[in-house]
């Protein structure tokens, strides 16, 4: 009998339109819109690329060697900070407004109290690191100048050694081999979204078992099988059916849009699925709830999956951030935000306590959920059918 009313609840649980286009289609095309919107802005504004810059020589020999030498040694990330062509004034203009440079860089003499100029096509993080190079080492070579001078010692080579070590004073540290894009996040969020989605499958089962709400609840409710097993078979029905929605979401963003879930893939899909779980749990508990119609509860599961995905940093991606300041238990009891965590975490800790632990929190609002839909659907009776 569960497995006859299993096997009938899977194939009808599938022909729910909306579970075909908010659990499947819908999060597809925001996914791939997502992958629109966000696929250059990371490697623009956070990626170095060496920068491409001209040099208009105008100084003695010794400023000049100097110049080339810190602009040459000067390196972030272990690639160089610039590539430099030295070239005319007519030339460096040139290349500017051909975009083959990012900025020109008139080169002063700050042993004779002229510093540098520079244009550029547009004021970006680019022509800004060019600018706080100039300001730096402008201020360096005015400070050795005067150090070397009243101390009446010091070489040409000592302060060229100088000048490039105090540009390289910051050194970069590996914190985590994780995917660092902070735009990444949204597609965590999109994952949780999917999992809450589950919902609208698990109010189909708690509206299928009333009788007063559905041709179908009355029908079970004069049946002889139990309703325990009813449901049982029921809700596993649609754990299957929703494992099978964040397998394809999950599958889809990793391997057709390229989204990078670090190398633990396997733990990446068993938190969909739980998500997923609960999210059914979540919608069948709505459900069991009073005496309101299918379109009533259908509203009341769409507005609280939105509106926790909204505090997990869906729409916002800085509003996860701006929960834990003011409400962090929040953050610890929000479905979508747990969900979401999990995945982060995966990524970017080695560590697996903190993931166990977001897994853990999710298996036990899922029991809870689950159980309060069993009380207030098993003491419901009915003076006629």
């Amino acid at each position: 009998m569960f497995l006859h009313n299993f096997k009938y609840e899977l194939l009808s649980g599938m022909r729910v339109k909306e579970v075909v286009i908010w659990l499947i289609i819908f999060p597809i095309a925001l996914g791939t819109c997502f992958k629109v919107a966000f696929s250059s802005v990371y490697e623009n504004t956070m990626v170095f690329e060496t920068i491409n810059v001209a040099v208009v020589e105008d100084t003695d020999e010794f400023s000049a060697q100097m110049f080339r030498k810190v602009i040459g040694d000067v390196k972030m990330e272990d690639e160089p900070m610039f590539k430099a062509k030295y070239t005319t004034k007519e030339k460096a203009l040139k290349l500017l407004e051909d975009d083959k440079v990012s900025a020109v860089i008139f080169e002063g003499d700050p042993f004779e109290g002229s510093g540098f100029k520079m244009t550029t096509a547009s004021n970006g993080l680019r022509a800004t690191i060019v600018q706080s190079f100039l300001d730096q080492y402008s201020h360096n070579a005015e400070l050795l100048l005067t150090a070397v001078s009243d101390s009446g010692s010091g070489s040409y080579e000592d302060i060229m050694s100088t000048l490039s070590a105090e540009v390289n004073s910051v050194a970069k540290k590996q914190m985590t081999h994780g995917n660092t894009d902070m735009y990444v996040q949204y597609f965590y969020n999109l994952l949780a979204m999917v999992a809450l989605y589950g919902s609208l499958s698990g109010l189909h089962i708690a509206i299928g078992g009333q009788a007063n709400l559905s041709a179908l609840g009355a029908r079970r409710n004069v049946s002889p099988t139990p309703k325990l097993i009813q449901i049982t078979a029921s809700l596993c029905a649609t754990f299957v059916q929703e494992a099978l929605c964040t397998v394809i979401a999950v599958t889809y963003t990793r391997f057709v849009l390229g989204i990078d879930y670090g190398d633990r893939l396997g733990f990446v899909y068993l938190a969909a699925f739980i998500g997923g779980c609960l999210g059914v749990s979540l919608g069948f508990m709505v459900g069991s709830i009073g005496r309101m119609g299918m379109a009533a509860k259908n509203a009341i599961c769409n507005a609280v999956s939105l509106g926790l995905c909204f505090f997990s940093g869906l729409m916002d991606g800085g509003m996860k951030a701006k929960v834990e300041l003011s409400a962090p238990w929040f953050n610890r009891v929000n479905p979508a935000a747990l969900i979401s965590d999990s995945v982060y975490c995966l990524n970017v800790y080695e560590d697996m306590s903190r993931y166990w632990e977001k897994i853990v929190s999710m298996i036990v609002i899922t029991v809870i959920l689950t159980l309060l839909g069993f009380v207030m659907t098993r003491r419901r009776r009915y003076a006629s059918l």
